[in-house]
């Protein structure tokens, strides 16, 4: 088995895990104050593109998830600050309530096809974008909100801080990784896997179609709503702003040029992309044009996405160990 295909964990798959992860916990200590909150961005930004790769694999490529993410956000606010819930219960409960809110989205839409369906979902997404805009009570209006609570200190940990919450946010992230992981790999990843393949002959199997859309939705939902709390218990205020149409562009990049045929498509699509972007700062006005091109590459040149291209090499290198194309994938 490969790093990049499901199945059993052998040993080429358990040293770059192990090899990263003892990295990720040593980082925080040798960078920059500002390169640690970096890091943590890319810790909430794998969180997105994950939950959004498991919604893609029923084929809902909507354009609605970011906002899904704010929803997460402005619900963990607002619980903590105005209703005085503790932060630590305030975001799996804003994860909660923006999965009822993707539910919610995608339960008209479910008959909808085609382009009808992408302008159906950009336009809910910016109906909702818009009430934060226009509303000043209760989400602040374009100011957004400020003086949200920050995480408390516990056994003498200020999780406010840089460090404790770099590494509160690292195990969020492992925890979604591999909750979604164990997802992907039961009978509902199954099923979900059977829809993305052929609906019409899920259907005659006697597949839910539109039950299994609405369950990836909720599911995908939740953790971009973690995603949303945990951005905005470290920011300490939320902005409608986030949210908009140019940042779901680059959430679609991230997971087209990691790609979606395997689990860490994603990881690897917001770490190179993510990269380029930090790298790209005095170029800023031209970065969209250089990321939607870089899109365009990928989608002709590898249509599988990085991931899957790192994938292929993997299974050239176990092949001579006596494993099959099966066995990896």
């Amino acid at each position: 088995m490969s790093l990049l295909n499901e199945g059993k964990l052998g040993v080429w798959a358990l040293a770059p895990l192990i090899i990263g992860l003892t990295g990720l916990c040593i980082l925080p200590f040798f960078l920059r104050a500002y390169l640690v909150e970096v890091v943590m961005m890319y810790f909430i930004y794998i969180i997105l593109a994950q939950s959004y790769r498991l919604i893609v694999t029923v084929h809902d490529w909507q354009l609605y998830h970011i906002v899904i993410y704010g929803v997460g956000a402005y619900a963990s606010g607002m619980l903590a600050k105005d209703f005085g819930i503790p932060v630590f219960v305030a975001i799996p409960l804003g994860g909660a309530i923006a999965s009822l809110m993707g539910v919610a989205i995608t339960l008209p839409l479910l008959r909808t096809k085609g382009w009808g369906f992408y302008i159906a979902t950009y336009g809910l997404a910016e109906l909702i974008r818009l009430s934060w805009l226009k509303f000043r009570n209760p989400f602040g209006g374009s100011t957004g909100i400020i003086n949200i609570p920050y995480p408390p200190v516990i056994e003498g940990i200020d999780f406010s801080d840089r460090i404790p919450y770099y590494f509160f946010s690292l195990t969020v992230m492992l925890i979604v990784m591999y909750m979604l992981y164990r997802i992907e790999k039961s009978r509902i990843g199954d099923t979900f896997k059977a829809i993305s393949m052929d609906p019409e002959l899920a259907a005659s199997t006697g597949i839910n179609i539109s039950r299994n859309r609405l369950l990836a939705c909720a599911i995908g939902s939740f953790f971009a709503g973690i995603a949303g709390g945990l951005l905005v218990h470290r920011l300490g205020a939320v902005d409608p702003k986030l949210f908009n149409i140019v940042t779901m562009l680059y959430l679609l990049i991230w997971v087209v040029v990691g790609g979606t045929d395997t689990f860490w498509g994603p990881v690897i699509g917001v770490t190179v992309m993510h990269t380029l972007f930090e790298l790209s700062r005095p170029l800023i006005e031209v970065r969209p044009a250089f990321f939607g091109l870089s899109m365009v590459l990928v989608l002709i040149f590898m249509p599988g996405g990085i991931g899957n291209l790192i994938s292929k090499v993997f299974v050239r290198l176990q092949g001579p160990r006596g494993m099959s194309t099966a066995e990896i994938e």
